[in-house]
């Protein structure tokens, strides 16, 4: 951690506070330690922080108070709306300031997501840390200050307000995936589970019982940490579990969920490290086969790996893991926290969420191409060329025919690349960050995520049908 003492920067903005009951103040904190937690929604390193995040709080009740300094990378992510829901969806218990104009980044001189920064019962900046890691780090300046201030602390508990949580029958619906018995697998994220559904929402069998989780066991007894992405194999549904940094396996006969590969804990290789040799994902968030082979859109690694479905081993495949829009081999190329997969023969596209971009990689050539999309900070709602087409934070693909859907994430839009033509249009609006896109019986079928229900699209009439769900 940076360290160095200096009179801490008012964190107020004219934006407003979330889960909480008033706007404060650093004043209001006197007396307690309080730790800036600056992040953005769409940010994978800034969820994986929150686990740290929530054990300093557990661990310090009465000393320490987190506040969140959401400070916007994406304009879709500035909505003070956005950033409630990303609160409930990232079950965040602390206070967020909205920084959507970077006021108080600027004050704290900050330059990368996420940073941590942490000030004295005085309300004096001791030292930020940047990056992943922050518990170790974090904790031993806690401790100190604990016996420095002493019995000068605030000990009282500040009486939050939270956000209000959901009862809806689905929450934060993610990928899904249609089964050739013609029945759905989706996603049901924020419950942390995998319902299969019929073609008009009855829900047939419920994966997990529904706490957050790394339990394998029979349907009831499995627990997950919002799965994402989805792939079957025979009777073999492949789930990436992504908050556990897993693979886990559910045998459709057997009725059970087993791990195939994953401990739960984070997992980093960059450039050279553990080329050949088997390794974790990190965030899984989208699964595609090819054969005997799974590949992996490991998002929290900004990398694609491989998995040989009959040894259940996990290899790097694509991507150095530096974040950076970089084409080239297989080892050269570089991606942007890939959050969605489709297969079309030996092409295999990837929605590179961060820099706004739909990738191509040639599985038989091993090189990796831009069809849309110029780097991270380029991003924006154009249709048109895709050489000057912009898209912001895309999540989820599929291919039918010569035709690439898109669930534009952050403009709230389905949008197609025509392959052949090389030209983005828009198909439909109006939705709250769409996660996935797939073609059923004739349908287009949308996860609305955000809106927290699953669409099916009319694509000569753009009709939207909302899929009831019923248990």
């Amino acid at each position: 951690m940076i360290t160095g003492r200096v009179r801490a920067p008012e964190i107020n903005t004219r934006h407003g506070w979330l889960n909480a009951d008033k706007n404060y103040t650093l004043k209001d904190f006197r007396g307690k330690i309080v730790l800036l937690d600056f992040w953005t929604m769409g940010c994978i390193n800034c969820q994986h922080i929150i686990p740290d995040l929530n054990r300093l709080e557990a661990e310090y009740p009465e000393e320490l108070v987190v506040i969140g300094v959401h400070s916007a990378k994406f304009d879709a992510e500035k909505n003070q709306n956005s950033i409630r829901k990303a609160i409930l969806k990232f079950g965040i218990n602390h206070p967020v300031v909205n920084d959507a104009d970077f006021e108080i980044w600027r004050q704290y001189a900050i330059n990368a997501w996420p940073t941590v920064v942490l000030i004295d019962p005085d309300g004096n900046v001791i030292g930020q840390k940047a990056g992943e890691g922050i518990y170790e780090v974090v904790k031993p300046n806690i401790d100190q200050l604990i016996r420095d201030f002493g019995h000068k602390l605030n000990r009282q508990i500040f009486p939050f307000q939270r956000e209000t949580s959901l009862d809806t029958p689905l929450q934060f619906p993610g990928k899904m995936l249609a089964a050739p018995d013609g029945t759905i697998f989706l996603s049901d994220s924020g419950h942390n589970r995998i319902l299969q559904i019929s073609a008009d929402g009855q829900v047939l069998a419920i994966i997990g019982n529904g706490e957050a989780g790394f339990q394998n066991g029979t349907y009831e007894e499995a627990t997950f940490r919002e799965p994402q992405g989805l792939a079957l194999k025979g009777h073999v549904l492949y789930v990436a579990d992504t908050k556990n940094n897993a693979i886990r396996l559910v045998d459709l006969v057997e009725r059970a969920v087993v791990t195939a590969v994953g401990t739960g804990e984070l997992e980093y290789y960059f450039y050279q490290d553990k080329l050949g040799e088997p390794v974790n994902p990190n965030s899984p968030w989208d699964l595609a086969i090819a054969g005997e082979v799974m590949y992996i859109a490991s998002a929290g690694n900004h990398q694609l790996l491989c998995m040989d479905l009959a040894t259940e081993t996990v290899m790097r495949f694509a991507g150095t893991g530096r974040e950076a829009l970089v084409n080239g081999s297989l080892s050269e190329a570089s991606f942007n926290q890939p959050s969605g997969l489709a297969l079309a023969g030996n092409l295999l596209y990837v929605a590179d969420a961060e820099a706004s971009a739909i990738r191509v990689v040639n599985l038989e050539a091993g090189t990796v191409h831009t069809l849309v999309g110029h780097g991270l900070f380029d991003f924006g709602d154009l249709d048109g060329a895709a050489e000057v087409a912009q898209l912001q934070h895309v999540v989820g693909l599929t291919v039918v025919d010569n035709n690439l859907y898109i669930a534009d994430t952050y403009n709230g839009k389905v949008k197609v690349l025509d392959l052949e033509k090389k030209r983005v249009r828009t198909v439909i609006g109006g939705l709250d960050e769409p996660n996935d896109v797939k073609f059923i019986d004739g349908y287009l079928w949308v996860t609305d995520t955000n809106h927290h229900q699953l669409l099916k699209v009319n694509l000569e009439t753009s009709e939207k049908h909302l899929v009831p769900i019923t248990f």
